[in-house]
C-alpha cells in the first residue's frame, strides 16, 4: 500500500504510538537523544517513541536541533528499529504539510522503502528527487540505486547508475552488491572488473559483496586471491568481511580453511555460527554441525530467526531429517516465535525429507498462510508422488484466495509431467495466461519440458518457438525432449540453430543430443557429435556421455565396439555404463556380454533387483532355465523383489494407476470386458501373442493370458472405455514396452481409430494408424 500524499486525515500526533515517561520539566531533544546509542533495540524503540513524544510536546521548537533535524532523527531511528511504515507516516505527513525535504532525509526514507519493497513509493521519491534537483547530489543517487537493488529492481538502477555525472566509491559497492543481489553473476564480474581498471580501491563492502559473488559461483581461486587481498591491504579484517570468507570457503567445502577462520574470530557474531555451522551441514558433517549448534547454545549465543532459517534449509538442502527434527524442537522448546519463513521452511524441509506427515503438521499449524507455505505443501506432495493431494491443495489454495505463483505453477507443471497429466498440465498453462503470472524462463522451461513429458512434442516446439528469451536450460529442455521422442534429425538441426544464434552449447546438450541419436539409430552422426563435443568445443566427456555411446552402439548391435568404449575409457565404469551395455545385451541376446555386466551391476549395487531381473531375462530368452532358476533363488534370498509394471493414464482431470493383472479399480469389469474385446479383434486382425517377452518356463496359453493384462493394455482399455471416439490416449509406464505389447498397440491404434502415446522408462512411442512413430527401433 502507498501512503496518501494528499490525505487530510493524517495527524502528526497519530503516526505513531507516544509513551511519555513522567517528567517533571522536558529535557532538551538532543540530551534525550544521546541516550540512543547507548541501549539495545528494544531500549532505544522506547527512546525513539518517547523523543517523538518530547518534539510534539515541545512543537519541535529545541534550540539544538532544527526541525529537519529533529524529523530525520525520528525517520532514521524508526527505520532501524524495524519500523518503517512510522518513518514512511512521518514523511508522508512532511510532505502533505509541504516541510522542507532535503538530502539527508531522502536517502533515511529510501532505506525504509527498501525494508518493505515499496517499489512503488520509491519510484515517486525518486521522481520528486529529480524534480526538486536532490537527485543530483550523490549521497541521494546511491540511495536510490541501494533502494532499487533491494526491491528486485535491476533495470532503474542501472539506469541511474550510468547517467550520474559523478561516482564514489560508495557508488560502485552499491551497484555491485545490487547485481551480487540479484544473482546477476556476469554483470557484477563486469563491475569488478570495471572497477580495477579504474584503479577504484574496493572498501570492505564492496569487499564483502565479492566475497559473496565467488561464493556463489564456487570460484575458490578468486576467492582466495580475495583473502590474500583483503589480509594484506587491511589493518584488520572486519567481522563481516571475516563471516564473508566463512561462508565462501563453508559453501566450496574447504571446511577446515572455513573453521580456522572461524576460531580466530573474536567476538564470533550470530552470522558467523550459522555460517560455519550451515558448512558442515551442507557437506553431511552432520555430527560436528551439531556440537558446533550445541557449543553456540552454551556460550550464550542466541541463534536468531536467520540462524534457524539457515540451518533448516541446508537440512532439507542435503536431506538430514534428524537434525532437521531437532532443530524444530529447539525451536518448539526455546518457545521462539514461529515466524511464517521459519513454518515455511520446516514445511520444505519435512517434503524433501519425505516426511509428508510432520509437513503436513507444521502446515496445519500456521493461521495466516501466504502462497509460500501453500507452495512448500504443494511441493512436499509432488515430491512424494500423491499426485491428487498436491491437485486438491492446489484447489484448496485458490478457494481460499490465495493467488498461485511463479513458484506454485512450477511445481504443479512439473508434477503434470511426471505423471503424464497434458490435460491438467494444459488447464494450469490456461491459469498461467487468466491470472497473468509472470512466465520467467524458469516457468517457461516447465511448461515446455511438460508438453514434450506427456507426449505433445509439437505443443513443446511451439511454446520454444514463440519464447524470446531462450536461456541455455530452455535450449537443453527442448534438446532432451526430441531425444525421449526419438527425433534425432530435429535434435541434430537444433544444435546448428544454436551455433547460428550464437548459443555455446555446454555438456547437458550433448547428453540430449547423443540420446536422441541413440533412440534413432543415427551411429555415424551420434559417433561424428561425440567427437565435435570433444574436439570442437574442448568439453570434456563426462561418465553420462560415454553411457549415452555405450547406449548408442549398443543398441544398434555393435556390442564389441561398446565393450571397447567401456574398456578404454578414461574413467571406471559405473553402473549407467553397465546397465546400457546390459539392456543391449537383452535386446540382441547376448548372454556371454550380458553375464558380464550383469556381474559388475551386481558387484556395484548389489541390492538393485533390476539387474538380476535382466540378467534372468536374458537367460531365459537362452533356454536356459537352469541359470534363470539360480538367479531368481538369489533374489529370494536377498528379499529382492522385482518391481511391477505400473501405467498411468489421465481422463477428466484424474491421473488412473494399473498394475499387471490389476484387480482394484473401481471400474476394473469394465476395464477386463474391453480387454477381452481387443483380444478377439487383434485376432480377427491376424495377430498371434508373441510370448517370448514372458520369461517364465510355463506354457503357452498362461503365456497369453499374462500378456492380455500387461499394465499398459489395462490402461489401454480404460482409456477406450472413458474417452470419447477419436481423442488421443496417452499413457505413461515405469518400465520398457515389451515386443508383444508394441506390436498389439500397433494394431489396437488402427483398429480402434486412435492415437495412442505411451512413455515408457526409456522413450516416447506414437502410435497411429498401425505404425509407431520409433520404427519399431526401440
Amino acid at each position: 500500500m502507498v501512503t496518501d500524499f494528499t490525505s487530510n486525515s493524517m495527524d502528526m500526533r497519530k503516526v505513531a504510538v507516544i509513551e511519555k515517561p513522567p517528567l517533571s520539566s522536558p529535557p532538551s531533544v538532543l540530551a534525550t537523544t544521546s541516550k540512543l546509542i547507548q541501549f539495545p533495540k528494544a531500549e532505544t524503540l522506547l527512546l525513539t517513541r518517547q523523543i517523538h513524544g518530547l518534539m510534539v510536546k515541545t512543537h519541535f521548537t529545541d534550540a539544538n536541533l532544527s526541525p529537519s533535524a529533529q524529523f530525520n532523527l525520528l525517520i532514521t531511528s524508526y527505520t532501524k528499529n524495524s519500523l518503517p511504515q512510522s518513518a514512511l507516516d512521518i514523511y508522508a505527513y512532511l510532505r502533505r504539510m509541504d516541510h522542507e525535504v532535503d538530502n539527508f532525509m531522502v536517502p533515511a526514507v529510501l532505506k525504509a522503502c527498501s525494508s518493505v519493497s515499496m517499489i512503488r513509493l520509491g519510484k515517486e521519491i525518486h521522481g520528486f528527487a529529480v524534480k526538486s534537483g536532490l537527485a543530483e547530489d550523490v549521497f541521494v543517487s546511491n540511495a536510490l540505486i541501494q533502494m532499487y537493488g533491494e526491491c528486485d529492481s535491476v533495470v532503474p538502477a542501472r539506469l541511474l547508475f550510468d547517467n550520474m555525472r559523478e561516482r564514489d566509491d560508495v557508488s560502485w559497492s552499491t551497484m555491485l552488491r545490487c547485481y551480487v543481489r540479484n544473482r546477476l553473476h556476469r554483470e557484477a564480474l563486469e563491475t569488478i572488473r570495471k572497477m580495477q581498471f579504474l584503479q577504484i580501491r574496493p572498501s570492505e563492502v564492496a569487499m564483502i559483496s565479492m566475497v559473496t559473488l565467488f561464493a556463489d559461483l564456487m570460484d575458490n581461486e578468486m576467492g582466495k586471491a580475495m583473502h590474500a587481498y583483503a589480509t594484506k591491504n587491511l589493518e584488520k579484517t572486519g567481522v563481516h568481511l571475516a563471516t564473508a570468507f566463512i561462508h565462501m570457503y563453508a559453501k566450496s567445502g574447504n571446511l577446515a580453511s572455513a573453521r580456522l577462520l572461524f576460531n580466530g574470530l573474536n567476538p564470533k557474531s550470530v552470522a558467523s555460527w550459522t555460517a560455519m555451522i550451515a558448512g558442515y551441514i551442507r557437506y553431511n558433517k552432520l555430527e560436528e554441525g551439531m556440537k558446533l549448534f550445541a557449543r553456540m547454545i552454551e556460550e550464550r549465543v542466541k541463534p536468531n530467526e536467520i540462524t534457524l532459517l539457515s540451518l533448516v534449509v541446508e537440512c532439507g538442502f542435503v536431506g538430514a531429517l534428524e537434525l532437521g527434527k531437532q532443530l524444530h524442537v529447539y525451536i518448539v522448546r526455546s518457545e521462539i516465535c514461529m515466524s511464517l519463513a521459519l513454518a515455511t521452511a520446516l514445511v520444505d524441509m519435512y517434503g524433501k525429507c519425505g516426511e509428508i506427515k510432520n509437513a503436513k503438521e507444521v502446515f496445519d499449524s500456521v493461521n495466516n498462510k501466504d502462497v509460500m507455505i501453500w507452495s512448500a505443501m504443494i511441493a512436499a506432495y509432488a515430491r512424494a508422488c500423491c499426485t491428487d493431494q498436491a491437485f486438491d491443495l492446489f484447489v484448496k489454495m485458490r478457494d481460499n484466495g490465495v493467488a498461485p505463483n511463479q513458484v506454485t505453477m512450477t511445481t504443479m507443471i512439473s508434477l503434470c509431467a511426471e505423471v503424464g497429466a497434458h490435460d491438467m498440465g494444459k488447464w494450469f498453462h490456461t491459469v498461467i495466461d487468466r491470472q497473468v503470472i509472470e512466465m520467467d524462463t524458469i516457468l517457461k522451461t516447465a511448461l515446455l519440458e511438460m508438453y514434450a513429458k506427456c507426449g505433445d512434442i509439437d505443443g513443446a516446439w511451439k511454446l520454444f518457438r514463440e519464447a524470446k528469451d531462450r536461456d541455455i536450460g530452455m535450449w537443453n529442455t527442448m534438446m532432451a525432449g526430441f531425444g525421449m521422442h526419438g527425433c534425432g534429425k530435429e535434435a541434430l538441426e537444433l544444435l546448428s540453430e544454436m551455433e547460428r544464434v550464437g548459443v555455446r552449447p555446454n555438456d547437458i546438450t550433448f547428453i540430449g543430443l547423443l540420446h536422441a541419436c541413440s533412440h534413432a539409430g543415427l551411429v555415424e552422426e551420434g559417433t561424428l557429435m561425440f567427437e565435435k563435443m570433444v574436439h570442437e568445443f574442448a568439453l570434456v566427456p563426462k561418465i553420462e556421455h560415454y553411457g549415452c555411446m555405450v547406449d548408442l552402439l549398443g543398441r544398434a548391435g555393435h556390442l564389441d565396439e561398446a565393450y571397447e568404449i567401456i574398456k578404454n575409457m578414461p574413467i571406471r565404469a559405473n553402473a549407467i555404463i553397465w546397465s546400457a551395455l546390459l539392456a543391449a545385451c537383452k535386446l540382441h541376446q547376448n548372454a556371454v556380454l550380458g553375464e558380464i555386466a550383469a556381474k559388475q551391476l551386481v558387484y556395484l549395487e548389489p541390492q538393485n533387483c533390476g539387474y538380476n531381473v535382466s540378467m534372468s531375462n536374458i537367460y531365459a530368452m537362452a533356454n536356459r532355465w537352469t541359470d534363470v532358476a539360480g538367479v531368481r533363488k538369489a533374489m529370494k534370498n536377498k528379499g529382492m523383489k522385482k518391481e511391477p509394471g505400473l501405467s498411468c493414464i489421465e481422463v477428466n482431470g484424474y491421473v488412473h494407476e494399473f498394475i499387471m493383472g490389476d484387480r482394484t479399480h473401481p471400474e476394473i469389469k469394465k476395464v477386463n470386458d474391453m480387454v477381452s474385446d481387443m483380444r478377439n479383434k487383434l485376432k480377427e486382425a491376424g495377430y498371434r501373442a508373441d510370448t517370448s517377452a514372458v520369461l517364465k518356463n510355463i506354457d503357452e496359453e498362461e503365456k497369453e493370458t499374462a500378456l492380455n493384462y500387461h499394465s499398459e493394455k489395462l490402461a489401454m482399455a480404460y482409456g477406450l472405455i472413458s474417452t470419447a471416439p477419436g481423442t488421443p490416449i496417452r499413457i505413461v509406464k515405469n518400465l520398457r514396452v515389451c515386443n508383444d505389447c508394441h506390436t498389439a498397440t500397433k494394431l489396437l491404434s488402427k483398429i480402434y481409430q486412435r492415437v495412442i502415446i505411451v512413455r515408457d522408462r526409456k522413450r516416447f512411442h506414437h502410435f497411429s494408424d498401425g505404425t509407431c512413430s520409433c520404427g519399431d527401433y526401440w
